[in-house]
């Protein structure tokens, strides 16, 4: 009884220091209601459209207009514009009045109506590969298109007095896009980026509480007045049951609520879900408590949590695959709970996945839930203490150097 007496006691003193500071509050509540909305409005059109693109057309003939007719009729390219060479077009380019040039040989009608291949150069800009995939799909559509009138009309011309009808290409394919079925960039990267955002909140929140608890205790002689005396287990349970309290409705809101506002991806079952990403949350509140032990300044939060969120983005697997990872890369990635987080919730959230299929990334994220409560209490045990007694005698290691 006296063991979860402390547990409580240190339970009701985290609670108190989390809602008695505005810096946390601010991590814990704003960041994680505020960001998802921001970031789904930025991309909320979801895919680009209406790609400003210039044409070089060496032939100038009917067929040739036609073609650019029908390439400004796509969703992804607008026509802004001929011009009279390369030179000109790569000034609109260097203008960003265009993002793409296509260039029409002189030879295009020529070659169409002798039955040969014409090539078309296209030229784009790199810069964002978004507009490459959306040029990519458009220009691919109206080549598809063009085959397959080019193909009927060389039928019906071949076939002589046979009434023949062509009906598109012989072998057609049919994408079926799973998890993101709008092909939109919202679709794509939110499920991710919304377990990045509960882990780095939780995070800031953790270290934050750390640095303004080593600023009292350099006040008070390595005592800090408001910190409850008890066991490391109780001390590391009890702040743990503090932030999954608060977490835990959190993440309801910003897995299920956002994604039904926005009309995100959303076809997994809510208890698949919250029971896969609770054990994330634990992993996560066992990691802000190793770190809280070397965090010494209320500011180093801020500069070390916040420099680690691209590092964690784009260990995630949401820019680049795990697979194509070097084994350094890969083995560094499986230490942080967002990589098994995001990989397994996507699978459930976006692909209709069950807890059982996500087994692997479950059971992965219990093994980091017992690494890192162990790493926090062995380092609660040994390096705090060593801590205190510095902060008690005046001084730090920064002060020494």
């Amino acid at each position: 009884m006296k063991w979860f007496l402390s547990l409580f006691r240190v339970w009701r003193r985290e609670t108190w220091l989390v809602f008695t500071d505005v810096g946390v509050l601010l991590f814990f509540f704003g960041l994680p209601i505020g960001y998802p909305i921001v970031y789904t409005l930025i991309y909320n059109p979801e895919v680009v459209k209406e790609i400003a693109t210039v044409v070089v057309d060496h032939s100038r003939t009917a067929e040739s207009r036609e073609l650019v007719r029908t390439l400004d009729a796509t969703q992804g390219i607008d026509i802004v514009g001929y011009a009279s060479d390369m030179p000109e077009a790569r000034r609109a380019w260097g203008e960003k009045k265009c993002y793409g040039i296509i260039e029409i040989p002189a030879d295009y009608a020529q070659k169409v109506g002798r039955g040969e291949q014409a090539v078309i150069s296209f030229y784009n800009d790199m810069s964002l590969l978004i507009r490459f995939r959306q040029y990519l799909f458009a220009l691919t559509d109206v080549q598809m298109h063009e085959v397959s009138k080019l193909t009927a009309e060389r039928v019906a011309t071949l076939g002589g007095g046979l009434v023949t009808q062509v009906n598109g290409l012989p072998v057609d394919t049919r994408p079926v896009c799973m998890g993101d079925p709008t092909q939109g960039f919202a679709s794509f990267i939110m499920p991710g980026i919304v377990v990045l955002i509960l882990q780095q909140s939780m995070l800031l929140g953790i270290t934050m509480i750390a640095g303004t608890a080593a600023d009292r205790r350099r006040r008070n002689r390595g005592r800090d007045p408001y910190e409850y005396e008890a066991g490391p287990v109780a001390t590391l349970l009890g702040k743990s049951l503090c932030y999954m309290m608060i977490y835990i409705p959190m993440s309801y809101y910003i897995l299920h609520i956002v994604p039904e506002m926005f009309a995100l991806p959303h076809v997994g079952n809510v208890r698949d879900y919250m029971p896969f990403v609770f054990v994330m949350l634990l992993a996560t509140t066992f990691l802000g408590q190793t770190i809280q032990v070397f965090v010494r300044e209320r500011e180093t939060s801020l500069l070390v949590v916040v420099f680690t969120s691209l590092v964690f983005l784009f260990l995630s697997g949401l820019t680049w695959p795990r697979y194509a990872f070097s084994k350094f890369w890969i083995m560094v990635s499986d230490f942080i709970p967002a990589t098994w987080g995001v990989e397994g919730f996507i699978r459930i959230n976006s692909n209709g996945a069950t807890l059982p299929d996500v087994a692997r990334y479950y059971w992965s994220l219990w093994a980091l839930v017992g690494l890192y409560f162990v790493t926090a209490l062995l380092l609660r045990l040994y390096l705090a203490p060593r801590r205190d007694k510095q902060a008690q005698l005046g001084y730090s290691i920064e002060d020494k150097v």
